[in-house]
């Protein structure tokens, strides 16, 4: 409690300014509040949510911090990728590290592969077990066809399972009912070479809907850090498909996948040989390619009880340094149903097979190279109405057993408090965990030789432990929502996260080799769990139309991570990284005004602290942009992004896994044709 009163105590303080702001509005405004069932209220209390527990429910049931972009938030943010549109959620650290390549976490603990951010797209689970993490650079769904991104701060485990540690992104995509008819999208500028989407969507008699695209991106390099070509230029190439189906009054079933392939220049480092003092700088052109194809069925028994089938496929291969090729099996079963007036049952199971085939070198590998992991897990949880319509309380868990370390419980319990319509309190105290990675338990990371005493070669090594555990949260939760005016919302959220079991690199007994030649004694270091700590913060999200054309939204998070060494750990730089990934300080104000009729200007400023991990300097960035409405179907925008300063560093990875390079001032113009 001590850590959750200085959160608050902190937070608010660096949040002063911003909450005197709202306070003078209201004061000044010499207004009532009036009823809030208009745009506010539908804006902050009743937008509806999926992912916080698999069951349909508006922000005022919803006991989590949860923000929503909706496909107004796409089109005005003038953002070509996902990663870019995650950075309007406050509490969500987006780190570009080069052309390719993003570190994004929740709440703290970033890197290249942020392990303890689960993502979904339509609830499919694009987490590799490889690295414990996304591949950003293949989540490359056409914005046009995203109908919102529910984001989770903070643990969703009893629903997702493991790896729903710090937050959830959930990629919901439209339904191809709304979606009938052709869509030109063409854009190009200084960074994005030529990009574009072609697709199109109708119907198949009378139950039936579609959609087919194809879309293309060709991304520029970025500079260097000596002021060079930093060669880590890109293109991908994307085809696919959906189909929404109703065949019969109880049954819905969706049908959607996509398949890909693309190059992208990847600046890494590699070891020539044994006797090699050190790695040295290389450009590979890794190849990308890959695909899926879910199936989800939902059946209706009744107003009160309904099932869902998911199934999907995955597969991906890489011809980066690991070479690596995965395919993904998966079945989802869930089953809502209402027992009586006050309770909300819904419980499911899951099963995962998923296999990896890698190729590595000298320098990096996978020990064993082929892995078959087969999960599953079921979980339950009730919704419980204690004061119908003002008070719920929800509590739920989830077994889940894991390839590594066996079966895990992972709990969670809710409340939420609606004294009125505008205005919501929550609370929340749930478990989860990190399950390892291959590269935690199997890889092999050589990083250079030295001739020894007696001309014996020694080889310094980075070696997986096969007995790496899981990473554990207990986080403690609390939120309030409120819709102040008719045009003024406020979301706040404070959180205390209880970390255990972090992982370290800690030295392991030498060992001697007589492959590859010259026979050679390692000095290894590998893996452990001997670090822990403790992660508070607060966010602050307010959403104000300022005037009837004219809609402001600023955001703020503080956030801190305090981590210590247990006794017999002799690691020297977890400590740092963890601590220093991520921002203490970032805010944001976005603003939209429609200037005329089909006019519209949108601008957005982000500043992100320093980063003590790597010494990456604080940073704002300004991005502005025009959209034209000339027609019904036909519409342009320029963009500029990342204003501030022509070219800025935004993350180092610790791993030395991918080199950074600059993010540089950008301009491109867009135009876009319904038919």
């Amino acid at each position: 409690m001590r850590y959750l009163h200085l959160t608050l105590t902190r937070g608010l303080i660096r949040a002063f300014p911003l909450l005197m702001l709202v306070t003078m509005t209201i004061e000044s405004g010499g207004q009532q509040i009036r009823d809030l069932s208009e745009a506010s209220l539908e804006d902050l209390m009743n937008i509806r949510v999926t992912s916080v527990a698999k069951t349909e429910q508006p922000l005022s049931r919803t006991a989590s911090a949860v923000f929503v972009i909706t496909p107004e938030d796409i089109r005005r943010s003038g953002a070509t990728n996902i990663p870019d549109l995650l950075r309007m959620v406050p509490g969500l650290d987006v780190a570009q590290i080069n052309a390719n390549t993003w570190a994004i976490s929740i709440r703290g603990l970033n890197g290249r592969f942020s392990n303890e951010l689960l993502v979904l797209l339509d609830g499919r689970n694009v987490y590799t077990p490889t690295f414990g993490g996304v591949f950003w650079d293949v989540l490359d769904t056409p914005l046009e066809d995203i109908e919102q991104i529910e984001v989770i701060r903070g643990t969703g485990g009893t629903i997702w399972g493991a790896n729903a540690v710090n937050g959830v992104i959930n990629i919901i995509t439209r339904r191809a009912a709304g979606t009938h008819g052709g869509v030109i999208v063409a854009s190009g500028g200084n960074r994005d070479q030529g990009s574009g989407t072609a697709q199109y969507g109708g119907g198949l008699g009378k139950n039936t809907d579609y959609r087919i695209f194809t879309k293309y991106l060709n991304q520029d390099h970025l500079p260097g850090l000596n002021a060079s070509d930093g060669v880590d230029g890109w293109h991908l190439v994307r085809g696919g498909f959906r189909a929404d189906s109703a065949p019969s009054a109880k049954d819905t079933l969706m049908i959607q996948g996509d398949i890909y392939t693309g190059e992208e220049s990847e600046p890494s480092t590699m070891l020539a040989s044994v006797t090699s003092a050190g790695t040295q700088n290389i450009v590979q052109a890794a190849s990308l390619s890959g695909g899926f194809l879910q199936s989800i069925w939902n059946h209706a028994f009744s107003s009160r009880s309904d099932t869902t089938l998911q199934v999907s496929f995955d597969r991906y291969k890489r011809g980066d340094v690991l070479r690596e090729e995965r395919s993904t099996f998966n079945v989802d079963f869930e089953h809502h149903f209402a027992l009586g007036t006050r309770q909300n049952f819904v419980w499911g199971a899951n099963y995962r097979n998923t296999d990896s085939d890698t190729h590595g070198d000298l320098s990096f590998s996978l020990n064993p190279a082929d892995v078959n992991m087969q999960l599953f897990s079921l979980f339950i949880q009730d919704d419980i109405a204690l004061i119908q319509g003002k008070l719920y309380v929800t509590m739920g868990t989830r077994l889940d057993h894991n390839y590594y370390t066996g079966f895990n419980i992972l709990p969670s319990g809710r409340v939420a408090w609606t004294p009125s319509a505008n205005r919501m309190f929550w609370a929340a105290v749930s478990q989860a965990n990190r399950t390892p990675a291959e590269t935690d338990t199997g890889s092999r990371i050589n990083f250079g030789g030295f001739t020894g005493p007696g001309g014996v070669a020694m080889l310094a090594a980075l070696v997986g432990n096969p007995h790496f555990n899981d990473e554990v949260l207990t986080d403690y939760e609390a939120g309030y929502r409120t819709a102040l005016w008719e045009h003024l919302s406020i979301d706040l959220a404070a959180y205390y996260g209880d970390y255990s079991h972090q992982e370290t690199v800690e030295p392991a007994t030498a060992f001697l080799e007589t492959t590859p030649a010259p026979a050679h004694l390692v000095l290894p270091v590998t893996y452990e769990n001997l670090m822990h700590g403790e992660s508070h913060g607060l966010e602050v999200t307010v959403n104000w139309k300022a005037a009837g054309r004219w809609t402001l939204s600023p955001g703020y998070a503080f956030e801190q991570v305090h981590m210590h060494l247990d006794p017999t750990s002799e690691d020297t730089g977890s400590v740092l990284d963890a601590e220093g990934n991520s921002p203490v300080d970032s805010a944001q104000l976005r603003s939209q005004l429609d200037l005329t009729r089909g006019l519209a200007w949108g601008a957005s400023a982000y500043f992100v602290d320093r980063l003590k991990s790597g010494e990456v300097p604080s940073y704002t960035r300004v991005d502005t942009g025009f959209t034209w409405n000339w027609t019904e179907h036909l519409s342009s925008s320029v963009f500029g992004q990342d204003l501030a300063k022509d070219r800025h560093l935004e993350f180092v990875d610790a791993s030395g896994s991918v080199r950074s390079t600059l993010v540089k001032r950008s301009v491109y113009a867009k135009f876009m044709w319904k038919f």
